[in-house]
């Protein structure tokens, strides 16, 4: 399954168990590690595991394992390893905090300015 389509069942997956929204960030020519990065919010800790949940399951169903959940425990923040789409669940405060969408969205800036000492 190729990457874009593996993130679009994961959006699939969230849509389906109403997550809240839910952003798709092209991360290919940021980083070797993924292509995509899934980030949802749930309105609450079993809302969010519930979202994950939902992606393992349609991710296993297209036989497509996650190689790595983590943060179920707690489940503020759930991040599931699909390969070449990472897909972030998270509670809106914590989301707000990271700020994962603008973190991925930086490009470097070419319009510093040098002071002479």
């Amino acid at each position: 399954m190729n990457s874009d389509r593996l993130s679009e069942l994961a959006i699939e997956a969230l849509e389906e168990v109403k997550g809240k929204d839910i952003v798709k960030l092209d991360v290919s020519e940021l980083t070797t590690v993924t292509d995509y990065m899934v980030v949802a919010s749930g309105t609450s800790n079993r809302h969010v595991k519930a979202l994950a949940d939902a992606v393992a399951e349609k991710a296993k169903a297209a036989d497509h394992r996650p190689t790595g959940i983590e943060g179920e425990e707690g489940s503020e923040w759930v991040l599931l390893d699909l390969g070449d789409t990472l897909v972030h669940v998270m509670l809106p405060r914590v989301r707000e905090f990271y700020n994962l969408e603008k973190l991925w969205s930086l490009s470097p800036t070419t319009d510093r300015t040098a002071t002479d000492g």
